[in-house]
């Protein structure tokens, strides 16, 4: 593994070359609030809030605490999963001063690595209080989920064996943003579960790998230098795109026995594999903020359809 970018716990990155950092951060306490903000990395959420609007939609009937709890809950799993992301890929050297991506705080030295990983935990925490409501109303299930969620959440890049360095990625983002927080988020409103919910956590799953497949085409050199073998790396340029294409486009398939009226996204989903195709680099940036986009998008019309 390159040992580019690594530095003992605690220390900050090195101050990145001119232009790298956002150039509308204020100084003093509110240049920490924007650190934070930009480590939370708001642009990715809709990974995190559209896959509880689904599942409570389809549910047809809403408990707003419960609704209320989760949403939360699955919103600080994920800003936690992107914190610890943050410090430990920069760590492993897999977040350089050359990354094409949006600013990385660790990395960039806004914040230092031990923070960073103390804002995961607390998220992580926070997430585990929002819990407590669901598993007073839903009982053991929502321990199992919590639980595995958190694991998860930080084996994505820590631990011994961090399943994003070893190719693992799109099945941890397809399992718990997709399957398990559209059927959980069903799960506490009905206390029941049905096929429907699957379907549609596997669509929603899909439109999260294709941000994450994005994502790691457009870092396929700085993760082949650093070791990390994501998918792209293992399998090259021409798979990655074959795979962002299937992963946008499927999901239309598996919700149009639900409901039709998200299809009316799926031209701008046509759109974002074409553009996908021939971009390349710093170019996939653009690419990543269209398939958010295309998951609100898809996350509104599904809400749509399954209650009007």
């Amino acid at each position: 593994m390159s040992s580019a970018g690594f530095q003992p716990a605690g220390e900050r990155a090195a101050s990145p070359p001119a232009g790298k950092l956002p150039a509308d951060l204020p100084p003093g306490w509110r240049r920490s609030v924007g650190s934070w903000f930009l480590g939370s990395r708001p642009k990715t959420l809709s990974a995190s809030v559209v896959p509880v609007l689904v599942g409570t939609a389809l549910a047809q009937r809403i408990e707003w605490l419960t609704f209320s709890c989760a949403l939360l809950g699955a919103i600080f799993i994920q800003i936690g999963t992107n914190l610890v992301n943050d410090a430990l890929d920069f760590r492993r050297g897999a977040d350089t001063s050359e990354r094409l991506g949006p600013v990385r705080v660790t990395q960039a030295g806004l914040l230092g690595y031990d923070a960073v990983l103390r804002g995961a935990y607390i998220c992580f925490a926070v997430a585990g209080i929002c819990g407590v409501p669901l598993i007073l109303r839903a009982g053991w299930p929502i321990v199992i989920i919590g639980l595995a969620s958190i694991a998860a959440a930080y084996a994505y890049t820590g631990g011994p064996y961090p399943l994003a360095y070893h190719g693992l990625g799109e099945l941890f983002v397809l399992i718990f943003f997709g399957i398990v927080a559209v059927g959980g988020s069903y799960y506490v409103q009905r206390l029941t579960y049905d096929v429907r919910a699957l379907m549609a956590g596997v669509a929603v799953g899909l439109l999260a790998v294709a941000l994450l497949a994005i994502n790691n085409l457009r870092d396929i050199n700085s993760d082949r230098a650093s070791n990390k073998k994501t998918l792209v790396v293992r399998f090259g340029e021409t798979f990655g795109r074959l795979e962002i294409a299937f992963s946008v486009l499927v999901p239309f398939a598996l919700i149009a026995p639900i409901t039709w009226i998200p299809l009316a996204a799926l031209p701008f989903a046509l759109f974002l594999v074409s553009v996908v195709w021939r971009s390349k680099g710093a170019h996939l940036n653009r690419c990543l903020a269209m398939a958010g986009a295309l998951q609100w998008l898809f996350g509104i019309l599904f809400v749509i359809g399954v209650r009007w």
